[in-house]
């Protein structure tokens, strides 16, 4: 038996692939289609717009975003990229020839963002033309055989089928379904009830928010911008011009003259420091509040206005949100020649360094002569002394206000390079020096000091602050916002809402189905079952609390058929 099955698969084998002359068999050759550059196009697309695509380019995405946190940025702090390069001589030019001091705005970031855009597009816009053939797509029949569906159950009432029928599309269409009632067919009405579309249309309106707030996002760097600067408390009005900023960074597609005018005036900016409790204790010289009163001219020459401007609470001027950032001390400085002429006379803005507001900044002075002048140092808002920290504050308020300064003579800006207004560059200078010793002094508010070539610095009583100021326009703000929103509203209906179909039958029990020794009118056989798309672990529950709704509804409660009853 197994010898002739062996021959007839031979036979069956050799009659498959044809022998040449010599009797040994040869494969047929296999003409495959040529896939073409159409073709290659098309697969290219397909793969691009992949799901899987996707999530590696947004994982990619996330990981060409790490050079940006460890690397300082030129949209930052340019100064801080000048000093990396000047003490990285070798690795540094090469960092800069790969954007890693421009990593939000290289060309390879911009690639890997747009590549991510589209490959989003690609994935969203298909599926929203399927979901809406779906939405529109007719109730499927009802299955023969409802038992063999995932969920399923049957139920008797004493109630006639007519009830039966319209309370079960009441209650169907209560809890969100769409209903399709059939004709009546050999003595069974039918009925096909779909809920839970709206689970695809939030993953899509999740999906499409997502694109809009990346487009928001881009409109934000390409013609928004940001300009930050400190403001000293009683001094000039400061005017919204591209040069008045401290720094300011402008979108590529942002020119400086689109910036628009207005001015804005610190009459006073108020701090509350935490004095009522022990000075051991940790919240002792805590901040409570800022709040600055300003006073705005928005356009330039209306009438102005009296404002509040708090941590919290933006101003708004001109399409700009101005912000109050930081604050801290500038105080009033001094400088005169040996024959009293003033050299400088402003507000210095001082960096605090901690909560009891130790300062530390710079005073230039390119008006002295023959050399300009720079002092570094210290601004101590309460000044004490320590023996082991030598000059600190005791608490943030100015209770005993001083200087403690150190010189340089010499160039003040080498090579014409960007520097913090807080620091000193020293490359091109000498310390001035008082015998073989270098020059130090502390100035109290209402003294001064004296250089040994004559040369004094003084520091007035009054010690006004100054208020760090960010003015952004950020045109697409709003709509990231808004879409920010429906998105989470569209993430939300996705993932509670749950695609599901139910199939009803309603008809007459058969008489072999009663109970033994009934009499009166024959009871409705109710049989249900349901499908879901997908995992659905509630569904027999909800099919169970449909009939259950569905008995509470009619005057008789339907009973669970038992088999052989």
């Amino acid at each position: 038996m197994s010898t002739e099955t062996e021959k007839d698969s031979t036979a069956a084998a050799g009659r498959e692939r044809p022998a040449n002359k010599g009797g040994s068999a040869r494969p047929t050759p296999t003409n495959q289609p040529k896939l073409g550059l159409l073709g290659t196009l098309r697969w290219l697309w397909r793969q691009l717009t992949s799901m899987r695509t996707a999530l590696f380019l947004l994982l990619l995405l996330a990981v060409a975003a790490v050079p940006g946190s460890i690397f300082p940025q030129r949209s930052i702090d340019a100064p801080r990229v000048t000093t990396y390069l000047q003490d990285h001589k070798t690795v540094g030019p090469w960092l800069d020839r790969l954007s890693m001091f421009d990593v939000y705005s290289a060309p390879w970031f911009a690639a890997i963002y747009l590549l991510l855009l589209v490959s989003i597009i690609g994935c969203v816009v298909p599926r929203i033309g399927v979901h809406l053939k779906a939405l529109r797509s007719p109730l499927p029949r009802v299955p023969r055989r409802l038992g063999r569906l995932p969920a399923s159950a049957e139920r008797v009432s004493a109630a006639t089928p007519s009830d039966v029928v319209e309370a079960t599309r009441a209650v169907l269409r209560r809890k969100g379904y769409r209903v399709r009632v059939d004709e009546p067919a050999d003595g069974t009405q039918a009925i096909v009830a779909e809920g839970g579309r709206l689970r695809e249309t939030g993953n899509l309106l999740f999906h499409t928010c997502l694109i809009v707030v990346v487009l928001a996002v881009a409109a934000d760097h390409l013609m928004g911008w940001r300009g930050d600067v400190i403001v000293p408390e009683g001094g000039q009005p400061f005017v919204s011009t591209a040069g008045a900023y401290n720094t300011l960074n402008l979108g590529p597609w942002v020119n400086s003259s689109d910036i628009k005018p207005w001015s804005l005036d610190v009459k006073s900016l108020d701090v509350t420091f935490e004095r009522n409790v022990s000075p051991d204790s940790p919240q002792y010289g805590q901040p409570r509040d800022f709040v600055a009163s300003v006073t705005t001219q928005d356009p330039l020459g209306s009438k102005p206005v009296n404002q509040t401007l708090a941590v919290n609470g933006a101003v708004n001027l001109g399409g700009t949100s101005v912000y109050l950032l930081g604050n801290g001390y500038a105080p009033m400085v001094t400088v005169r020649d040996p024959k009293g002429k003033v050299l400088y006379h402003q507000a210095t803005p001082f960096l605090s360094q901690g909560n009891t507001y130790k300062s530390v900044g710079a005073i230039k002075v390119p008006a002295a002569s023959p050399k300009e002048l720079g002092f570094f140092g210290m601004f101590l808002p309460t000044a004490a002394f320590d023996e082991k920290q030598g000059p600190i504050s005791t608490f943030p308020a100015p209770d005993k206000p001083a200087l403690v300064l150190g010189a340089y003579q010499g160039d003040l800006f080498p090579d014409s390079l960007p520097q913090s207004v807080y620091t000193l560059n020293t490359r091109k200078m000498t310390q001035v020096m008082n015998g073989s010793q270098p020059w130090r002094a502390v100035v109290y508010a209402g003294q001064s000091a004296t250089l040994p070539d004559g040369t004094t610095i003084s520091l007035d009583k009054q010690i006004p602050r100054w208020a760090g100021l960010s003015a952004r326009y950020d045109p697409g703000k709003t709509t990231a916002l808004v879409a920010a929103l429906i998105g989470l509203a569209g993430l939300i209906m996705s993932m509670t809402l749950r695609r599901r179909r139910i199939f009803v039958k309603v008809g007459t029990e058969p008489d072999d189905d009663a109970a033994p020794g009934s009499t009166g009118s024959p009871r409705t056989l109710i049989t249900a079952g349901a499908l879901a798309k997908g995992e659905d672990p509630r569904l027999q529950v909800a099919l169970d609390s449909l009939l259950e709704g569905v008995g509470q509804r009619l005057a008789s409660p339907p009973t669970t058929r038992q088999a052989g009853s």
